[in-house]
């Protein structure tokens, strides 16, 4: 009887044992598939990354990716931003911690913050392996020849990564019908156009296929000056150049004001040769929102607000 006894204590035992080795590997194996389910592959303008799914900490430095974050309704999980350069538009994210500067990010508190996602531009792709280094980093430019459709893709890419998919898309139909609507009255008109950069009194004229190609190659407008070089920072102009090209409808992009500089020297449709455009004789040299254009652009908001910014030279 006692032997029986010690058997089934035994047989208890190993049987407890072995229960518990059996509920801690269904333990670790769940734990292993969620982890492989919270990240997922997304593909920026390096090529495919694997990245969190549905970060609850991010560090935006693109201030288009940052105003379609807010657009899809994932605001929430924006930790840090580039703060002392953010557009006006973006304003309710100066509450957010500061993450340095649009071209020098602040590494160390970028750190303290513990993100799980980087958002970067252009402006900070030579800290990208840095940045890596502190959590997964996506880059998402925006290809000057083909703006609208590399901006719709960021725009999913974001969708994607948030678990906002249904939104995105349904944004990014909105958009479509504004920019078709657009192009249909821009190209439908023999106004041809120019779109021009001052700094400082200094104008750099952008054409198709350049920063501010949008306006072209988006929006129908017709070019005013179907050569001018495509460069990062534009074609070096002058006043006489505007006047020789006369366009009817004549775009400014103020980077001294979208930096907070004294922009005294840049109010362009006052210049004696302007006036003397078609554009100034008929009170068509249009003011861009400078923080938009030259800060931001290629996100749901920022597309908007171009979209009403280059209305104005159709309906004034």
């Amino acid at each position: 009887m006692k032997k029986k006894l010690i058997a089934l204590v035994a047989i208890s035992i190993v049987g407890f044992f072995g229960l518990s080795a059996c509920n801690n590997g269904t333990k670790s194996a769940t734990d292993g598939e969620t982890s492989i389910e919270s990240k997922i592959k997304v593909t920026d303008s390096n090529g495919k990354v694997e990245i969190p799914k549905n970060p609850k900490k991010v560090i935006v430095f693109d201030n288009g990716s940052l105003d379609t974050i807010d657009a899809i309704g994932a605001g929430d999980a924006v930790v840090g931003a580039p703060t002392k350069n953010l557009p006006t538009y973006l304003d309710t994210y100066k509450k957010v911690e500061s993450a340095g500067g649009i071209k020098e990010p602040d590494l160390e508190k970028i750190n303290q913050l513990k993100p799980d996602l980087i958002i970067i531009s252009g402006r900070q792709q030579d800290f990208q392996e840095k940045l890596n280094k502190i959590a997964p980093t996506i880059y998402l430019s925006v290809d000057t020849k083909n703006t609208w459709n590399s901006t719709k893709q960021n725009i999913k890419t974001l969708g994607q990564i948030f678990d906002k998919e249904k939104i995105a898309d349904e944004k990014i139909a909105d958009l479509e019908k504004e920019i078709a609507a657009i192009k249909e009255q821009a190209s439908s008109s023999d106004k041809k156009s120019l779109v021009v950069l001052v700094n400082e009194g200094q104008l750099s004229a952008y054409g198709q296929g350049s920063r501010f190609g949008i306006v072209h190659d988006t929006f129908g407008f017709k070019q005013a000056d179907e050569n001018i070089e495509v460069s990062t920072h534009g074609q070096s102009v002058s006043y006489e150049y505007v006047l020789e090209k006369n366009p009817d409808i004549l775009f400014v992009v103020d980077r001294t004001k979208a930096i907070g500089g004294d922009a005294s020297k840049d109010n362009v449709a006052d210049n004696e040769l302007i006036k003397q455009t078609n554009a100034g004789r008929s009170n068509k040299v249009i003011s861009l929102q400078p923080d938009v254009w030259y800060l931001s652009g290629g996100g749901l908001e920022s597309t908007h607000l171009m979209i009403k910014d280059v209305q104005k030279a159709l309906t004034k």
